[in-house]
């Protein structure tokens, strides 16, 4: 797969340099009341539409292609059927709510091969772009107790994504162990390292648990990059807007040969993959 010709000059969050217009006197004070007024206004309508329009659109289409999900399930243990609906509720979330995608570097993806692709957290929208960008079968490594939840819960296991304890290290180390082995046996996942998403535009501190599993596994990490996603969708709001993102994917990071020791360097030689595309957001 071929990355799509979109030139970085395109990307508003690629845009560097620019000036910003000076005014003088009443009518730079005029003109500044006009542009404060007109913003707000777009400001309001566009959180009215994403409210009355675009939400009520991505619960219709959680409830239809999780239940087609869930139905599939019973003919599909491997998970490919569930992976579909995945990928078109994620398509139809980015159709509607007009978010495009610059992707850069897929051809670094092996579709035959397990392994572990790391990207950095912005938003919720993340796990759209992902899904339909991401030209390969892969399953998420999530805390236990999402699996305990009514309906998501059953989509996670009915779906093969592996659960992990974070709580209590006994339980935490076997639980990595036995994601490793899923991952040798094949499944390709996909892994958040900073724990959560961040609430300030920075990338956060990587988490050791990731390369802990890649390690285990000894298989490579493919770190991601995405920029743009939390200006389409800021954490802890349902202000969903249109816009431009970014999906760069980096040279695979070979692990065979580690051993847990080695787990910072690992860790670090990921993070400056991944932040050497990364843009901050400037709040």
């Amino acid at each position: 797969m071929r990355p799509r010709d979109v030139t970085s000059s395109a990307l508003p969050f690629a845009s560097v340099g620019r000036k910003p217009l000076r005014c003088s006197g009443d009518k730079a004070m005029s003109t500044t009341v006009r542009k404060s007024s007109g913003g707000h206004t777009a400001y309001l309508l566009s959180y009215a539409r994403s409210l009355l329009f675009t939400n009520l659109l991505i619960y219709a289409y959680t409830a239809v292609c999780g239940t087609l999900s869930l139905v599939g399930s019973l003919f599909d243990a491997r998970g490919r059927w569930q992976h579909g609906c995945a990928r078109l509720w994620s398509w139809l979330i980015l159709k509607t709510s007009g978010i495009r995608v610059h992707v850069e570097g897929c051809e670094r993806v092996n579709p035959d091969s397990p392994t572990i692709y790391c990207a950095n957290h912005q938003s919720a929208m993340d796990i759209p772009v992902l899904f339909v960008n991401l030209p390969v079968q892969f399953r998420f490594v999530a805390k236990r107790s999402l699996f305990h939840l009514p309906f998501l819960g059953w989509h996670l296991t009915r779906s093969g994504h592996i659960p992990v304890d974070r709580g209590r290290p006994r339980e935490a180390l076997k639980s990595m162990e036995t994601a490793a082995a899923k991952i040798r046996e094949g499944k390709s996942v996909l892994l958040f390292p900073e724990g959560h998403r961040s609430r300030t535009g920075e990338m956060l501190p990587f988490k050791t648990g990731s390369f802990r599993i890649a390690i285990l596994a000894g298989v490579p990490i493919v770190p991601i990059t995405l920029n743009g996603t939390r200006a389409v969708l800021k954490p802890d709001t349902y202000h969903v807007r249109a816009g431009q993102t970014e999906m760069v994917v980096h040279p695979p990071i070979e692990t065979k040969g580690l051993t847990l020791k080695d787990t910072d360097a690992l860790s670090e030689r990921v993070r400056e993959a991944i932040a050497s595309r990364f843009v901050p957001v400037e709040e």
